[in-house]
């Protein structure tokens, strides 16, 4: 009976069929998908052990506050007390403040090594400035610039800026600690416990238009009841009129140790404009050197001393005005505060690098088990048996994505649950759409890198590569330039181009905003913090938004132009033929001459197979015709490498097949048997000629081709861990086969293949000998009624008993289909072809059944005698009296082969002339055989290989 036509299956079968076999197979690897989800846990508990490390090193009496043994109540007996008198000032931090002290407001000065002066390059020279040989001495002036639109007004408000007494001592100096505007160089700490200017090694500078000579003098301060000294210095104020706000603006410039290329520091105090200021309108704009302030969310917010730079100009109004009259900044205070431990945020402070590791290590396993389905042909394996590229992207994309999904959720839970700032103080919608946008990046940065691939080791090695190198390139090169402010946002932007770096700064903004979200008592990243000028996090968000929606499709055409998968490459302009409409005409092409074809091999050609070809040209003016194969001059040559000639694997082949035959190929190694089957299957592109299967061309139409085929190929391509079962259940229903029907076939395709019984089709196919995956091969290449059928050697490395049955089934296959197989094995060959086509030098030599072949190319039948060396002579008589023309082939001491014409000789003949010569002297052994189809393959492989060297 012949077998029943069957629709192609639709879209969503075979996303059913490779869905059911992607969760078989992850079923399979269940150890390996809970390790990887399980990982980030184990990241998360290995941050929470090292952070309990850092704060129980943290917890120590030397980073608690201070205490000493203090007799309170007079009885010679100490008892301990604790505060910030006795502490240092990393400890006072941590000590309980009911009332923190007061302390004078001021205002920072640079040191003298640092104050303004001309610069020693000679390249940013002020002329109203000192020359550098101030810093020799010590007495460079704290320079303060002004400008404005009210120059007169501004420069008699400018003249009451310090007052300038006659005299300074201790008393005085502390009694207008605020009104004489002290400063200091040494930069405040984060909290006002304890105010670093008053208990340094630094003196305290006073700022005085004219100083004293050699003024010198110390300040005894009262610290909860213990006594410091400090020294205190005079520094002249040297105010300077400058034009306009862009020279102050770029003379203050030169002080910030980043803004200042030449390494010439030149800090200047502060800068005032007096825009629109009179005796009406106080209208002031100040400026102040913030480069000791450091919010990078890596070491502790530092404050910065602005509230004196305000005071000390709106109290130089108010005495313009009024004579007398003054405004004083009396002192600058904490909050009271509880004791508290040091703390620090171990996830935050290194969320970016770690963090970037931990998201990416999901890549390169995407990215080696897509390299793998190519490396060992497992996806065109898939294709040719009819799966679609649009099936197995939407399975593929899905299931990468569940798992990265699941990653990172685990990841992120578990993290908050075991109390990671890191996670728990910025917005989990933020972090959502962050994550949710990256994993998508990252599979389709996965599938693009994928098509640069052919071995698993080698893209395992450049993912893991990828994956630490740009972590650390992260770490050591973009948070260098993010809090560079003077580098170049958009160059930043560039970088963030490639997908760990702008994972990196993402991250790197999560741990900013959750490091001083933690330490402030504050929330981290909120939704209106995007909006924030140095939040990077909106670009990053946009960036990898448009790197997705454009790297998917990318990847998808790469993946179809380029031939690492194992098939035929399309046109690069291939998507513009999907919008012309496909036209077929009434016959396959018009006939042709084959100007290509040498006059040489034409004339040359043997017989069956010029009738072969006319057999093909008459088909091709056929519109529709009963052959399920035709090849019209089918040419494969591979181009020449290292000077060497071109290689000529199949040179104008052409062939007619029937349903319901099968053909045999038989021809030496290296003959293009092999590579007439790759062309046939999609897996190489002919040079030149053509071929249709079903009416359809195989350059153009394989998609459709893929759902009425079957391939044996001449390796086993199957996944280890998948049972033979589980093989056909997949293969069945990408060939549409459902419900019971599918369990039937699948049961009668183990039967026919003996794999059924003792529960061997549900074994896992990797703990298959090499004989039963051969077996597993031939059955996934029936299954599912396929029109045409490949097989490449199917027999190879079975049993003889295997072998045989594997016959039986071929033969109940050839019903209504057309099967092409190639093979070693001459037994095998005369057993199931219909018709026999030897191959040399990828030249068809010739064609017909078995019997036709013996009979034209093997004439004569083989005697073989076995006599003493004395009476060779003898034997080769007999011989010649039966068949004058006969040939000896064989001779070795006694044994003689001849070949004897059938034209010349009867067998009868031959029985009874033995027979006489065995009264004349011994014969030992004899025998007579008709010629056998492997002593025509030799002679024809033979004869080819000889006209093969006249030719050349």
């Amino acid at each position: 009976m012949e077998p029943s036509s069957r629709s192609p299956a639709t879209f969503s079968t075979q996303a059913n069929a490779l869905l059911r076999k992607n969760i078989c197979f992850q079923k399979r690897n269940m150890k390996t998908n809970i390790g990887i989800i399980a990982f980030p846990l184990f990241l998360c508990v290995l941050l929470v052990v090292i952070q309990n490390l850092v704060n129980s090193e943290l917890d120590k009496p030397k980073n608690r506050c201070g205490c000493r043994c203090v007799d309170t109540d007079g009885d010679g007996k100490c008892e301990t007390v604790c505060g910030i008198q006795y502490s240092t000032l990393d400890q006072v931090g941590t000590c309980p403040l009911p009332s923190p002290p007061r302390w004078p407001a001021l205002l920072q000065v640079p040191r003298p090594e640092y104050r303004a002066a001309r610069s020693t390059s000679g390249s940013d020279t002020f002329d109203d400035l000192p020359d550098g040989s101030c810093k020799e001495t010590g007495l460079c002036p704290a320079t303060i610039l002004f400008t404005g639109s009210n120059q007169s007004f501004a420069k008699k408000v400018m003249g009451n800026l310090f007052k300038a007494p006659a005299t300074l001592n201790p008393m005085d100096y502390l009694e207008t600690l605020a009104d004489v505007v002290p400063g200091t160089d040494t930069p405040t700490r984060t909290s006002q416990f304890i105010e670093p200017a008053f208990i340094s090694d630094r003196p305290l500078y006073v700022l005085q238009s004219q100083c004293m000579p050699n003024y010198t003098t110390s300040l005894a301060i009262n610290l909860d009841g213990q006594t410091l000294d400090q020294e205190v210095k005079c520094v002249q104020a040297l105010p300077r009129w400058r034009d306009t706000s862009s020279v102050v603006n770029d003379e203050l410039l030169k002080g910030y140790r980043q803004g200042n290329g030449k390494k010439d520091i030149n800090e200047i105090v502060a800068g005032y404009d007096f825009s629109n200021t009179n005796n009406i309108n106080f209208n002031v704009s100040i400026w102040y050197n913030s480069t000791y302030k450091n919010d990078t969310g890596f070491t502790t917010v530092a404050l910065v001393r602005v509230p004196r730079s305000l005071n000390v100009v709106s109290n130089a109004y108010i005495q313009y005005l009024r004579t007398g009259a003054m405004m004083q900044f009396e002192y600058v205070k904490e909050m009271p505060q509880p004791a508290r431990k040091i703390r620090l945020d171990f996830s935050s402070l290194l969320g970016p690098l770690f963090f970037t590791w931990v998201v990416q290590l999901l890549f390169p396993v995407i990215l080696q088990y897509l390299v793998y389905e190519k490396q060992k042909k497992l996806k065109i394996m898939m294709k040719m048996h009819g799966l679609k590229d649009g099936p197995y992207w939407m399975i593929s994309y899905a299931y990468f994505f569940f798992l990265s999904s699941a990653y990172m959720l685990f990841f992120v839970i578990f993290g908050s649950i075991i109390g990671l700032k890191f996670f728990t103080l910025n917005d989990y919608g933020i972090q959502f759409v962050f994550y949710f946008l990256y994993i998508n990046l990252q599979i389709a940065l996965a599938f693009f890198m994928s098509t640069s691939f052919y071995d698993v080791k080698t893209a395992t090695v450049v993912g893991y590569i990828y994956v630490f190198g740009s972590g650390l390139l992260g770490e050591f090169l973009l948070r260098y330039f993010v809090e560079d402010t003077s580098f170049p946002s958009g160059w930043i932007v560039v970088m963030e181009l490639v997908p760990g770096f702008s994972l990196f700064r993402g991250l790197y903004e999560f741990g900013q905003y959750s490091f001083t979200g933690n330490y402030m008592g504050t929330s981290g990243m909120q939704w209106r913090d995007l909006s924030d000028g140095p939040n990077g996090m909106k670009d990053v968000l946009i960036i990898i938004t448009v790197e997705w929606l454009i790297l998917l499709p990318v990847a998808y055409y790469l993946d179809q132009v380029s031939s690492s998968g194992g098939r035929i490459r399309k046109n690069p302009l291939f998507f513009l033929q999907c919008f012309q409409k496909k036209r077929r005409s009434q016959s396959f092409r018009t006939p042709s001459l084959h100007p290509d074809t040498s006059k040489v091999s034409v004339e040359m050609e043997r017989p069956d197979v010029a009738q072969e070809r006319g057999v093909v040209e008459q088909l091709l003016l056929e519109p529709n015709n009963s052959h399920a194969i035709i090849c019209d001059n089918l040419k494969k040559i591979y181009p020449g490498r290292d000077g060497n000639p071109e290689k000529f694997a199949v040179r104008g082949l052409s062939l007619a097949l029937p349903r319901g035959e099968c053909f045999g190929m038989l021809g030496p190694n290296g003959a293009g048997k092999t590579s007439f089957i790759n062309m046939m299957i999609g897996l190489i592109t002919p040079t030149s000629g053509n071929a249709y299967v079903q009416q359809l061309d195989i350059q153009s139409d394989m998609n459709e081709i893929y759902t009425s085929m079957g391939v044996c190929p001449q390796h086993d391509l199957l996944w280890e861990t998948l049972t033979g079962r589980e093989h056909l259940l997949f293969y069945g229903r990408l060939k549409n086969l459902k419900g019971a029907a599918l369990i039937q076939a699948v049961e009668e395709s183990l039967k026919s293949v003996n794999l059924f019984y003792g529960g061997v089709g549900d074994k896992r196919a990797g703990q298959y000998s090499g004989g039963m995956k051969r077996r597993l091969s031939v059955a996934i290449s029936l299954i599912g009624d396929p029109k045409v059928v490949y097989m490449d050697e199917p027999s190879t490395g079975l049993d003889p008993a295997s072998r045989k049955n594997l016959w039986n089934v071929v033969k109940q296959a050839k019903r209504g289909r057309a099967i092409i197989l190639t093979t070693h094995s001459m037994e095998e060959a005369e057993v199931l072809c219909d018709r026999l086509g030897i191959f040399v030098d990828g030249n068809l030599q010739c064609i017909g059944n078995p019997k036709e072949l013996k009979a034209r190319y093997g004439g004569t039948y083989v005697l073989t005698m076995t006599t003493s060396s004395d009476e060779e002579e003898e034997v080769e008589r007999l011989v010649r009296r039966l068949a004058p023309s006969a040939n000896r082939i064989y001779h070795i001491s006694g044994t003689q082969k001849f070949e004897l014409p059938k034209q010349e000789v009867r067998i009868s003949d031959v029985f009874n002339a033995v027979e006489r010569a065995k009264a004349e002297f011994p014969i030992y052994a004899w025998g007579l055989v008709d010629t056998t189809l492997e002593d025509v393959f030799i002679k024809v492989a033979k004869g080819a290989a000889g006209s093969s060297d006249l030719l050349s």
